[in-house]
């Protein structure tokens, strides 16, 4: 992979660790548990935090929006959360929970200079993003041919997390302001994957199947999505009638092209915002962003092994 793709996927890379601190920090925990969440486990708050910006959504368009959770784990926290908390109160405690676990994480440098620039950098490519961006999310599988990405492109409902987000309004805090863009930026490539995946004809259990199957990360992993074995197994038989998996459920050299083929797709889609940005902005960025990252990163907060495939795709 080279050129424009490789750039784009760094940036993710880069930006990832500082939106998904939302969801690990024991600050975010806090402050769900003033609202009312449970924080013995962390769904309740996790399902809360990302789904406010779509509203009072159901459980059928978060299982639409978030794409690769069983329906039966969904329905367990949605709708039912927001009887916990309101959306528009569980996004002021969002930002307030990122307030305290940045300071935490990088003291009194939230408000240096490196931050300003950082943020108005990633706002200046996050603002990119709007209603539209990839023509909706998919909404059927596309046709596939030959283990490739289908020739026709999906139908596509409308809507999606990442224009969800770029409609909130922006905080004034640097720091704050840089994770909501890396938070719009995330969700905006999230919804181009999952375009990805319809056009090559893989459902949410497959996905996910097959992104293990290629090392992404251990089975076990996925298991926090919820799927029960027998789904699993049913999708592991999908996919070897296609000739994507290997009896032993490793990936055959189709599968590995086809999921090539999706993480490629998804950074094309993902790329309009960088382009926006201009490669001597999002240069700078990059390295404004190295620090936060490598001390994310070293916090511990988060998994060494997630079912994104950071570090492995």
């Amino acid at each position: 992979m080279t050129g424009e793709p490789t750039r784009v996927r760094q940036m993710w890379h880069l930006l990832e660790p500082l939106h998904a601190v939302l969801y690990y920090a024991p600050e975010a925990f806090e402050e769900a548990a003033a609202l009312g969440y449970d924080t013995t486990e962390r769904w309740a708050s996790y399902f809360a935090w990302r789904a406010a910006p779509l509203g009072a959504a159901d459980a059928r368009e978060v299982v639409r929006t978030f794409h690769s959770f069983a329906p039966a784990m969904v329905g367990g926290y949605v709708p039912d959360g927001w009887a916990t908390a309101a959306p528009d109160v569980v996004l002021a405690a969002r930002l307030r929970a990122v307030d305290r676990a940045y300071r935490a994480l990088f003291g009194d440098r939230v408000e240096g200079a490196e931050f300003a620039e950082a943020a108005a950098l990633a706002r200046r490519a996050a603002e990119a993003v709007g209603p539209g961006a990839h023509g909706g999310l998919a909404a059927a599988k596309a046709p596939v041919a030959s283990g490739g990405l289908g020739a026709a492109k999906a139908p596509v409902a409308p809507g999606g997390l990442g224009p969800a987000n770029s409609a909130l309004p922006w905080p004034d805090a640097p720091h704050l302001a840089l994770w909501h863009a890396a938070t719009v930026l995330r969700e905006h490539r999230g919804d181009g994957h999952i375009a990805a995946l319809a056009e090559a004809g893989l459902d949410p259990v497959e996905a996910l199947v097959s992104f293990a199957a290629v090392g992404a990360a251990a089975p076990e992993v996925f298991a926090s999505r919820g799927w029960s074995a027998a789904e699993w197994g049913a999708a592991r038989q999908r996919l070897r009638e296609r000739g994507l998996l290997a009896a032993d459920g490793t990936a055959t050299d189709a599968g590995r092209e086809l999921r090539a083929k999706v993480e490629l797709r998804t950074d094309e889609e993902a790329a309009a915002p960088w382009r926006a940005l201009g490669e001597p902005g999002r240069e700078r960025l990059a390295q404004l962003l190295g620090e936060p990252w490598l001390e994310v990163i070293g916090s511990g907060l988060l998994p060494s092994e997630n079912t994104l495939g950071i570090g492995k795709v």
